[in-house]
């Protein structure tokens, strides 16, 4: 592990672009999308400049701009072109549909929405926009591309030469925001996270402080997860980007034959993607597509012994990471030679960490941490523009975890346990036992009230054919009570979230609504 120096943090995002240009060379390649037109880091500078300066001239100082555009460059280039002058990106997840947006809109304040025609035709989301327009402005990136004139691409040239002296004087502090995020609202409404431009610095230099002798210069990262989710964010583009390497963007993680082609095209050596996608790009890929990849790290669900079986059958070691939106979002990242199934690695170095009791809960406590990568807060609904920080920098992440030498084992989120006949009981422990009966199909546990034991647990499954006595034998042979097993099952698909996690506030409402037919 490489020596963390937090003193290093203390710059903006577009400040730690300017230093990978000076120390990994102008003409090192920085980014590559579907369209496989490589640009350097000295065209990503030049290109941030030469769009930066636009957008500014037709935004506010300051102003938090929504952006909704897909995983290619011009996602990259409206990111650090907008924190060059000291504007405030806000990433939409435009499958979140149009009540999530809305509300996103309005507590974060947002009167510019940038997109791009051609996205917004190839997705379909024409309808979805008119909605977002309605008392916003929508920018079209094609429009602002063609306003560009000979002089402001002459000037960008020059700026490029220039560009600590032009940044400079949008006086962006390391503290200062420097994107919202809004949580995936997995288990309720989505909440706007205020990162700042040194909790997202921070967060790229403490993975390579931790992975340091794990990751090459030569390294390409390949990231079909969508920036609008802080996995996708900052380990799949700036982790790579900032440290030297090359990271390729690709638009869909659901291309799952398509995207192996592309490993292979590109070859890549580090992939990022969750659990959900992976199993499908291995299954899809033909016999040498995957053979660049090194390593997957694998974020935002747990990844299931089925699914690391398939990747070490092209040879590629699966390494799962932990994190949280509000942390920038990496916490934990295993190592090769610390790769605990079940575990997600060591905690990254600057990071401090508690544990907290939870009443019926045995075995772990409740999560918190406090760092450089934790953020400056969520966006408060009661008051526009105000922030609510965290208390005294700490972030309760709200998972029950372990510790044993700073590697984390998640036990389950304190809201994933149900309390029946006064004994806490672990869903996700309960989903990996089914997994474990039935690995090439999908499950989620959710608990729904019972007038009688306080909760039942229901089991909601893709398996067309599962029975419950099957699994009430399976469970006992590993030990588990009859106590802890589904009360019933519920045949269906796994409602699944954009960034490819489990939807639990939908699951519990889908086993809710058919509660009566069970």
């Amino acid at each position: 592990m490489a020596e963390f120096d937090i003193a290093r943090t203390r710059k903006s995002l577009f400040g730690a672009l300017l230093d990978a240009r000076d120390r990994f060379g102008r003409n090192k390649v920085a980014l590559e999308d579907l369209e496989r037109q490589p640009i350097t880091f000295g065209r990503l500078v030049l290109g941030s400049l030469v769009l930066g300066r636009k957008l500014a001239g037709l935004t506010g100082e300051r102003e938090t701009i929504g952006v909704l555009l897909p995983n290619v460059q011009a996602i990259a280039v409206t990111l650090f072109g907008f924190n060059a002058f000291g504007r405030v990106p806000a990433f939409l997840n435009f499958t979140a549909g149009p009540k999530n947006l809305k509300a996103a809109c309005e507590l974060a304040g947002i009167q510019t929405i940038v997109t791009s025609r051609r996205f917004v035709e190839q997705g379909k989301l024409d309808d979805l926009v008119a909605t977002l327009g309605e008392g916003r402005r929508i920018l079209w990136l094609e429009d602002v591309r063609a306003q560009l004139t000979s002089f402001d691409k002459l000037r960008g040239l020059v700026d490029s030469w220039m560009a600590r002296r032009v940044h400079a004087g949008a006086k962006v502090a390391p503290d200062d925001p420097a994107v919202v995020l809004f949580t995936s609202g997995s288990e309720g409404a989505p909440k706007g996270v205020v990162l700042s431009n040194a909790n997202l610095v921070a967060n790229a230099y403490q993975v390579k402080a931790l992975a340091g002798d794990v990751l090459r210069p030569d390294d390409v990262f390949f990231n079909p997860l969508p920036i609008f989710h802080s996995f996708g964010l900052t380990a799949g583009l700036l982790t790579a980007v900032l440290n030297g390497m090359k990271s390729v963007l690709y638009p869909s993680p659901l291309h799952y034959r398509q995207i192996p082609k592309l490993v292979a095209g590109t070859r890549a050596t580090i992939m990022l993607a969750t659990d959900t996608f992976l199993q499908g790009y291995a299954r899809a890929a033909g016999e040498n597509d995957l053979a660049s990849v090194r390593y997957v790290i694998a974020g935002a669900e747990r990844v299931k012994d089925e699914t690391r079986k398939l990747w070490a059958k092209h040879g590629t070691v699966i390494l799962e990471g932990y994190g949280a939106t509000e942390c920038s979002p990496v916490i934990s990242v295993s190592l090769p030679d610390r790769n605990r199934p079940g575990s997600v690695g060591p905690i990254l170095p600057g990071i401090e960490w508690r544990l907290d009791p939870v009443e019926g809960i045995h075995e772990g406590g409740r999560f918190n941490v406090r760092g450089p990568n934790v953020m400056k807060g969520y966006l408060d609904p009661a008051a526009p523009g105000g922030l609510r920080p965290p208390v005294d920098g700490w972030h309760d992440t709200g998972d029950i975890v372990t510790v044993e030498d700073r590697i984390v084992t998640i036990r389950g989120r304190a809201k994933r346990f149900a309390k029946i006949g006064g004994e806490m009981i672990s869903l996700a422990a309960i989903e990996a036992t089914v997994q474990s009966l039935w690995p090439d199909n999908s499950h989620v546990v959710v608990a729904l009230p019972d007038p009688r034991k306080g909760e039942q647990i229901i089991l909601i499954t893709d398996k067309a054919d599962a029975d419950r006595d099957v699994l009430l034998a399976h469970a006992r042979a590993q030990g588990f009570p009859e106590l802890w097993m589904p009360r019933s099952i519920l045949v269906s698909g796994i409602p699944v979230l954009g960034s490819g996690k489990t939807d639990y506030a939908a699951a519990v409402e889908l086993a809710r609504r058919l509660q009566p037919m069970l």
